[in-house]
Protein backbone atom coordinates (compact mmCIF):
# COMPACT_ATOMS: atom_id res chain seq x y z
CA UNK A 1 0.00 0.00 0.00
CA UNK A 2 1.32 3.41 -0.97
CA UNK A 3 1.36 6.21 1.61
CA UNK A 4 2.17 9.89 2.04
CA UNK A 5 5.89 9.23 2.44
CA UNK A 6 5.92 7.37 -0.89
CA UNK A 7 4.20 10.35 -2.52
CA UNK A 8 6.74 12.74 -0.99
CA UNK A 9 9.75 10.61 -1.98
CA UNK A 10 8.61 10.11 -5.58
CA UNK A 11 7.41 13.68 -6.09
CA UNK A 12 10.68 15.12 -4.81
CA UNK A 13 12.65 12.81 -7.11
CA UNK A 14 11.13 14.52 -10.15
CA UNK A 15 13.28 17.27 -11.72
CA UNK A 16 13.08 20.77 -10.24
CA UNK A 17 10.44 19.76 -7.68
CA UNK A 18 10.04 21.47 -4.33
CA UNK A 19 7.72 20.92 -1.40
CA UNK A 20 5.85 23.86 0.10
CA UNK A 21 3.20 24.01 2.80
CA UNK A 22 0.07 25.77 1.54
CA UNK A 23 -3.44 25.62 2.98
CA UNK A 24 -1.90 23.70 5.91
CA UNK A 25 -0.84 20.79 3.71
CA UNK A 26 2.20 19.71 1.71
CA UNK A 27 2.12 20.75 -1.93
CA UNK A 28 4.60 19.72 -4.61
CA UNK A 29 5.63 22.16 -7.31
CA UNK A 30 7.71 22.18 -10.43
CA UNK A 31 9.08 25.60 -11.33
CA UNK A 32 6.65 27.11 -8.79
CA UNK A 33 3.57 25.44 -10.38
CA UNK A 34 1.69 23.01 -8.18
CA UNK A 35 1.25 19.47 -9.49
CA UNK A 36 0.31 17.47 -6.38
CA UNK A 37 -1.03 17.97 -2.86
CA UNK A 38 -1.34 15.79 0.22
CA UNK A 39 -4.55 16.71 2.03
CA UNK A 40 -4.57 16.66 5.83
CA UNK A 41 -5.60 13.03 6.34
CA UNK A 42 -2.79 11.86 3.99
CA UNK A 43 -4.86 8.92 2.72
CA UNK A 44 -5.19 10.52 -0.69
CA UNK A 45 -3.48 12.99 -2.96
CA UNK A 46 -4.70 15.48 -5.53
CA UNK A 47 -3.01 15.67 -8.94
CA UNK A 48 -3.48 17.62 -12.14
CA UNK A 49 -5.64 15.87 -14.71
CA UNK A 50 -7.43 17.23 -17.77
CA UNK A 51 -11.17 17.27 -17.13
CA UNK A 52 -11.97 14.88 -20.00
CA UNK A 53 -9.48 12.31 -18.73
CA UNK A 54 -10.46 12.91 -15.11
CA UNK A 55 -14.09 12.03 -15.76
CA UNK A 56 -13.06 8.84 -17.57
CA UNK A 57 -10.77 7.83 -14.69
CA UNK A 58 -13.51 8.33 -12.13
CA UNK A 59 -15.98 6.29 -14.18
CA UNK A 60 -13.48 3.51 -14.84
CA UNK A 61 -12.01 3.25 -11.32
CA UNK A 62 -14.23 4.98 -8.74
CA UNK A 63 -12.53 3.08 -5.92
CA UNK A 64 -9.26 4.83 -6.84
CA UNK A 65 -10.23 8.23 -8.29
CA UNK A 66 -12.77 10.85 -7.31
CA UNK A 67 -13.41 14.55 -7.67
CA UNK A 68 -13.63 16.71 -4.57
CA UNK A 69 -16.57 19.11 -4.72
CA UNK A 70 -14.39 22.20 -4.32
CA UNK A 71 -12.15 21.05 -7.20
CA UNK A 72 -14.90 20.11 -9.67
CA UNK A 73 -14.37 23.20 -11.82
CA UNK A 74 -10.61 22.67 -12.00
CA UNK A 75 -8.45 20.08 -13.77
CA UNK A 76 -7.61 18.09 -10.63
CA UNK A 77 -8.50 14.58 -9.48
CA UNK A 78 -8.11 12.87 -6.10
CA UNK A 79 -6.36 9.52 -5.78
CA UNK A 80 -6.94 7.12 -2.88
CA UNK A 81 -3.43 5.95 -1.97
CA UNK A 82 -4.64 2.60 -0.62
CA UNK A 83 -6.06 1.80 -4.07
CA UNK A 84 -2.83 2.52 -5.96
CA UNK A 85 -1.47 -0.85 -7.03
CA UNK A 86 2.25 -0.30 -6.58
CA UNK A 87 5.08 2.20 -6.65
CA UNK A 88 5.26 2.13 -10.46
CA UNK A 89 1.63 3.22 -10.75
CA UNK A 90 2.15 5.96 -8.16
CA UNK A 91 5.23 7.18 -10.06
CA UNK A 92 3.26 7.20 -13.34
CA UNK A 93 0.43 9.24 -11.79
CA UNK A 94 2.82 11.77 -10.28
CA UNK A 95 4.97 12.00 -13.41
CA UNK A 96 1.89 12.63 -15.55
CA UNK A 97 0.81 15.44 -13.25
CA UNK A 98 4.38 16.82 -13.19
CA UNK A 99 4.44 16.93 -17.03
CA UNK A 100 1.25 18.99 -17.04
CA UNK A 101 2.81 21.64 -14.80
CA UNK A 102 6.42 21.58 -16.00
CA UNK A 103 7.74 24.34 -18.25
CA UNK A 104 8.86 23.52 -21.77
CA UNK A 105 12.56 23.71 -20.84
CA UNK A 106 12.11 20.82 -18.37
CA UNK A 107 9.91 18.81 -20.71
CA UNK A 108 12.58 19.20 -23.39
CA UNK A 109 15.31 18.17 -20.94
CA UNK A 110 13.34 15.10 -19.76
CA UNK A 111 11.28 13.97 -22.78
CA UNK A 112 10.78 10.40 -21.60
CA UNK A 113 10.07 11.12 -17.97
CA UNK A 114 7.39 8.77 -16.80
CA UNK A 115 6.75 7.35 -20.24
CA UNK A 116 6.99 3.60 -20.86
CA UNK A 117 10.25 2.44 -22.37
CA UNK A 118 9.80 0.81 -25.78
CA UNK A 119 11.12 -2.72 -26.18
Amino acid sequence: MQDAEDVRRIALSLPDTTEKIAWSMPTFRVAQKMFATLPEDETSMAVRCPKEERDELVLAEPEKFWIADHESQFAWVRVRLAAVEDEDELRDILADSWRQAAPTRLLDAHPRLGLPVAD
